[in-house]
């Protein structure tokens, strides 16, 4: 798979993952007043984003024709 998703997206990603990571562990910890369902839900959105984030790629952007990464002069990624 090329990659597909630029810096910035990256930078978001790995922000909103982080944000969203500690929201799962506050929630188990109970410092969250969210429902139960909520820590894990967040969590694997967590690790997905920070998965995406560091592979460069995202298969949602490439079923949907997607691409956020921009190409160099010499033509490579």
């Amino acid at each position: 798979m090329n990659q597909n998703v630029g810096l910035t997206d990256k930078r978001v990603r790995t922000v909103l993952g982080a944000v969203l990571g500690i929201g799962s562990l506050a929630t188990l910890a109970g410092a969250v007043s969210l429902p139960a369902l909520a820590a894990p839900v967040l969590g694997v959105v967590a690790l997905i984003l920070l998965a995406t984030a560091t592979t460069g790629t995202c298969p949602l952007y490439s079923l949907l024709g997607v691409d956020t990464c921009p190409v160099s002069p010499s033509g490579s990624r």
